[in-house]
């Protein structure tokens, strides 16, 4: 086979993929290894140790080159796209000093003094000092500074996980700018590291530049192959490494999101809703765009922290019934679920939920909490199981509405990616409750796809994104909204949904004061 194509490695929250894309964005070929997405030494702790990622990297490209005849002399480029947020500290030889910490973890550190300079009085007039205050908690680097300064001492550089696994790869601390989202100090709007005198390293005294690897943009070539590796992931010493970006922007430039009238939504362990720009808008005022995958643009991002891990938990505490029938029949566990969902009305009886399952740093706040309201006699688990769908789909509308007034553009475009499209009950629900055509991106594996873009522009493949994006992506099924269940929907939404934040939050917050829960 003389095809060429672009190995890209997705180091995602429950599985490492490494997929093989053709020019024309086919997925050629796939080896994924299912992975623990933490472990816990104490309550609310989520940490998995570095080396684990590295061995299901390379255990996923084996399995895809045993899966595939194909000639890897003809993969012109490889790239990474992986989790947000998860950190590793390395010494000076590259080597791990503690495991890495997930984006899932909940730990706090101490908020200890003022800010230098003036930054005290400016987040005061901005009136963000809780704000601020939580961001400074939700430092991992401070945590490690504070709880483990042994550790923050001999730390040479201070990663995120994609610039780890770009460093395995090259032998470079380089990491493409596209990844840059976390508790780290990065300048957002002008997508390079902030200056030294920025209020973010002031949350670390210690934390300097030269702690930080260099970053390129999207597109741009990190390193080469090196020969120590190359065997291990089965290519050649030399093979240009790409750079990318994190999953999330990857999975909207793989479904053709390049203009602030297309919405990309992400039904993953985080839910999304996405829009591009070449204009800095922050989706939350004081809350900032992440970095895009398209070198230059910014992702205008509305999140449900849990949002498909909702999904999970359903599965795990109430659905043993439909996996086991599903294993019986030798089927899809989804299919059961699918079945589940039709079997109960649009609007689920009135169960309504707000997937407030983990707080956030500003809407919601730190004392937000799920909910499930409307209970009655008549309602089943198939009906908790489709407000949970609903409850997803209800908070991403919100978060729609929000990026259409700070944007100022009408979304006309729905497109729908990670796991949880793969659901076609997900699907209609979502065209029903957005009352717009909701529109499956033609394979599912969408952070690969973005993620062989940026290489495929990087090596000149293409001259540039948009013609790239319309030569390897396109629109798979289509679900249309259905009239008369799009009515039903927006009366939940605008008489119910809308307003049970408000109504609930006092309640949340004595929870948390009476409990310490969250913390």
């Amino acid at each position: 086979m003389s095809e060429r194509a672009i190995l890209a490695i997705d180091n995602g929250t429950q599985s490492v993929r490494a997929l093989l894309f053709d020019l024309k964005g086919n997925l050629i070929g796939k080896g994924k290894e299912e992975i623990e997405p933490y472990f816990s030494e104490h309550p609310g702790w989520a940490e998995q140790n570095v080396e684990y990622y590295w061995d299901a990297l390379g255990s996923a490209c084996r399995k895809l080159w045993a899966s595939v005849e194909f000639d890897p002399s003809n993969v012109l480029a490889m790239t990474v796209t992986t989790q947000r947020g998860t950190v590793v500290n390395v010494d000076e030889d590259g080597k791990p000093l503690r495991p890495a910490i997930v984006w899932l973890d909940q730990r706090h550190a101490s908020v200890k003094g003022d800010l230098p300079g003036m930054w005290k009085w400016l987040f005061k007039a901005a009136r963000v000092e809780d704000v601020i205050k939580r961001v400074r908690e939700k430092s991992q680097s401070a945590w490690i500074a504070q709880n483990q300064p042994d550790i923050w001492r001999k730390t040479h550089k201070y990663l995120l996980l994609s610039g780890y696994l770009n460093y395995r790869l090259t032998g470079k601390f380089v990491d493409s700018v596209g990844s840059q989202v976390g508790y780290i100090p990065f300048d957002y709007k002008n997508l390079r590291w902030a200056n030294s005198s920025d209020w973010r390293y002031g949350i670390v005294p210690d934390l300097s530049p030269s702690m930080l690897p260099e970053l390129v943009s999207p597109g741009q070539q990190l390193g080469t192959l090196q020969e120590s590796v190359a065997e291990y992931i089965g290519l050649s010493p030399g093979v240009p490494v790409m750079a990318a970006a994190s999953d999330k922007a990857c999975e909207i430039l793989g479904c053709g999101g390049n203009s602030p009238d297309i919405a990309c939504m992400s039904y993953g362990t985080t839910a999304t809703i996405n829009t591009t720009s070449n204009k800095y808008v922050e989706p939350i005022r004081f809350m900032p765009a992440y970095p895009s995958a398209i070198p230059g643009n910014h992702c205008s991002e509305m999140m449900i922290y849990r949002g498909f891990w909702m999904v999970s938990w359903f599965k795990k505490e109430f659905g043993l019934r439909e996996q086991r029938i599903a294993e019986e029949r030798g089927v899809p566990p989804e299919t059961l679920f699918d079945e589940l969902v039709d079997s109960v009305p649009a609007g689920s009886m009135g169960l309504m939920l707000q997937p407030y399952w983990t707080p956030g740093v500003r809407d919601p706040g730190p004392e937000a909490k799920g909910s499930v309201i409307g209970f009655g006699d008549v309602h089943t688990r198939a009906h908790l199981y489709r407000a949970i769908l609903e409850g997803l789909a209800y908070g991403l509308k919100e978060g729609l509405e929000r990026l259409e007034k700070r944007n100022g553009v009408k979304i006309k475009t729905l497109r729908v990616a990670g796991g949880g499209s793969q659901s076609d009950a997900a699907m209609q629900l979502t065209a029903d409750i957005f009352g717009l055509p909701a529109e499956r991106a033609h394979t599912y594996e969408t952070s690969g796809l973005g993620a062989a873009i940026d290489a495929a522009v990087g090596i000149g493949v293409y001259p540039n994104f948009d013609e790239a994006i319309k030569k390897m992506t396109r629109v798979g099924e289509v679900f249309h909204p259905d009239a008369e269940r799009t009515r039903l929907y927006q009366r939940l939404y605008r008489e119910v949904y809308l307003k049970m934040y408000a109504q609930l939050q006092p309640l949340y917050k004595s929870i948390r004061d009476i409990t310490g829960y969250p913390s």
